[in-house]
């Protein structure tokens, strides 16, 4: 087991590895001058255009600028934002709870409806009910994470008045929480249908069955347990989905998380924080799908051992 958490930890770090190279070459990809762009709301000389250039070491060659970048990161220092003049990472890490909870939220929503439709239509499978429930989830799965936030938007805040529109707080959450967790509720649902169908041909729930045990007993404890392994494992994917999907969210509902902190950073030619915000996103991911694959390698002991 610690061989297989070890080899997850290499790949995490490879993949932040790759993100760090990534982030460096971001500003050179930038048509034209990217200081005179980053400074450009700003009344600058040519001598402090200079200056700004060799503090942030871009009359240094590429190479150069890679291992001053690394030496900043491996301290802690992602450089500091041109808007405010704040330390980046201490940016970051002052939104990264919200978006954390708003994620963790819709994650809930999105294993608690789609695991219980995917289900229900795998036990009714062949039935009216089973048909329902997948139109369902390929709606779900055909809207746009923005067009559902602003449809919820308009029933529950502009019509009925039972949320508020935008803002941090608990009643705030409700919204973007289920824009995000029914937009990937309909893929769970899916995923845990074709799941939940080949359990429910195998030989040992037809066995539990055969014996008499209580119907009940034999879908919750035999046939769900063992249909949980693959939907774990896609919950990796999922928990990234919502983390991108959340910056667009949090921008409909004026959510005050590191994706609405990224969009502002994007229209204010902030590049430290825009290059900071990939870092961060890419390590989050990565750590994220370290917990995953190693609750899968619980779960399944055929993954640890490479079976």
């Amino acid at each position: 087991m610690l061989r297989f958490i070890a080899q997850r930890l290499v790949a995490a770090l490879i993949t932040i590895w790759v993100a760090t190279i990534a982030v460096t070459l971001l500003i050179h990809l930038v048509p034209g001058d990217p200081v005179r762009i980053m400074y450009s709301g700003f009344q600058t000389t040519p001598e402090q255009i200079e200056e700004i250039r060799t503090r942030l070491g871009l009359d240094q060659p590429v190479w150069r600028q890679y291992l001053m970048y690394m030496g900043r990161v491996l301290q802690g220092d992602l450089g500091h934002s041109i808007v405010g003049d704040q330390p980046v990472l201490t940016t970051l890490l002052q939104r990264f709870p919200a978006t954390l909870l708003l994620t963790i939220a819709s994650l809930f929503i999105a294993v608690v409806v789609g695991g219980s439709l995917g289900f229900f239509a795998a036990y009714r499978r062949g039935t009216v009910w089973d048909f329902g429930a997948m139109t369902l989830a390929i709606v779900g799965v055909s809207m746009p994470h923005f067009w559902l936030g602003l449809i919820l938007l308009f029933i529950f805040s502009l019509s009925l008045g039972w949320l508020p529109v935008g803002g941090s707080g608990f009643m705030n959450l409700i919204l973007p929480a289920m824009t995000l967790g029914l937009a990937n509720a309909a893929i769970l649902a899916r995923l845990t249908r074709s799941a939940m169908i080949d359990i429910f041909d195998q030989d040992f729930v037809r066995t539990a069955q055969a014996k008499g045990l209580p119907q009940t007993l034999v879908l919750y404890r035999h046939a769900l347990r063992s249909g949980l392994v693959p939907i774990v494992a896609m919950l990796g994917l999922q928990f990234a989905y919502l983390m991108g999907g959340a910056i667009v969210v949090e921008n409909v509902f004026a959510w005050n998380g590191v994706g609405r902190l990224a969009i502002q950073a994007v229209f204010a030619r902030d590049y430290p924080l825009i290059q900071g915000f990939i870092l961060f996103f890419a390590t989050v991911v990565a750590l994220a799908s370290v917990i995953i694959d190693v609750t899968y390698a619980l779960l399944d002991p055929r993954i640890r051992y490479g079976k």
